[in-house]
């Protein structure tokens, strides 16, 4: 069975992967074959030892959630619900922008619960931080569903150190979902440590930064490919991003890993407060990724992957310009 590692200081223990649903189900127009392989996945993953659900009120318009309430229906006790809430997204999926409001966060919460089927949702985050709502507002909103019954433990996601402080002072944090990988470790500067000072669990989402980290991209992407607008795909930094990909998948062949195995191995080998969230669309991921926690590495290979992948090393932005307030600064 998988590692459990505690969720905040003093909370529960979950396994140390948790199970990313968001690709599971993306709109309306599932086929049953779909919505059963879905349902097949999260229950082969919940009887592997991953007990850690990671979802979001908007993945699928909430046909995420509904798929996962029938996978768990009556085994709501061998599972961590974690919900993320506060996107607003049009029938056709576009993104309509944020509603982080009291009452709008109480709402959402209740169809949730719905939804699911459940009485009460183990981890309740807004997605982002709203910029028309006080910070404040949100979480104490948040608060008040603990205090109902309605949620168990808050977490933040995608804030700063000092929005992660804020937080915590209205009510203790338990977990940051925020995006860290080998290619991304902008939060080792700041973030990190103050989650750290307060005892908040961090669980990395984009653990192989969009399919980079798995060696499996070998040159220029089509139009088509949602990947290309990402600036470090595009035809000016993916060669010396490859490059770097190069040296991981060498390190990983020698081990007798995939790229993506060792990917994960590090961020799990980063300490006991680290929880990658991992999407994995069918059963035969599951076995892949438990894996990666068995993973040890030697100083010398340690050491080769800090330098390679070190803050800054990549080329180019995480996302573009026009997507730069959907980050924390």
């Amino acid at each position: 069975m998988i590692e459990q590692r505690s969720l905040g200081r003093n909370g529960p223990k979950v396994s140390a992967i948790g199970l990313g649903t968001r690709t599971m189900l993306a709109d309306r127009n599932i086929r049953s074959d779909q919505s059963l392989l879905t349902i097949e996945t999260i229950t082969a993953a919940v009887d592997a030892g991953i007990n850690f659900l990671n979802t979001a009120d908007f993945y699928g318009m909430g046909l995420n959630e509904m798929q996962i309430g029938e996978a768990i229906r009556g085994n709501r006790n061998k599972v961590f619900l974690s919900v993320k809430t506060g996107m607003r997204r049009s029938p056709s999926g576009a993104f309509l922008g944020m509603d982080c409001s009291p009452a709008s966060i109480k709402n959402f919460c209740n169809y949730s619960l719905t939804r699911l089927g459940v009485d009460e949702i183990d981890l309740y985050q807004p997605a982002r931080v709203d910029p028309a709502v006080p910070l404040e507002d949100t979480v104490g909103a948040i608060a008040d569903l603990i205090k109902e019954g309605k949620v168990k433990y808050l977490g933040m996601s995608e804030v700063s150190a000092e929005q992660l402080k804020r937080a915590n002072k209205i009510h203790p944090v338990s977990a940051l979902e925020i995006e860290y990988s080998l290619a991304t470790r902008f939060i080792e500067k700041e973030i990190l440590p103050a989650a750290r000072e307060l005892g908040v669990t961090i669980m990395p989402y984009s653990v192989f930064y969009y399919g980079l980290l798995t060696g499996t991209v070998n040159g220029k992407l089509s139009k088509d490919d949602y990947r290309s607008s990402l600036p470090r795909f595009n035809s000016e930094n993916l060669p010396s991003n490859l490059q770097k990909v190069d040296i991981l998948k060498k390190l990983a062949s020698e081990k007798g890993y995939s790229a993506s195995q060792v990917a994960l191995a590090w961020l799990l080998n980063q300490g006991d407060d680290i929880i990658p969230i991992v999407g994995m669309g069918k059963p035969g991921r599951i076995a892949e990724n438990l894996e990666a926690a068995s993973i040890a590495f030697t100083k010398e290979e340690i050491n080769l992957l800090e330098k390679t992948f070190e803050v800054g090393a990549m080329q180019g932005e995480r996302y573009p310009e026009s997507l730069s307030n959907f980050v924390p600064s």
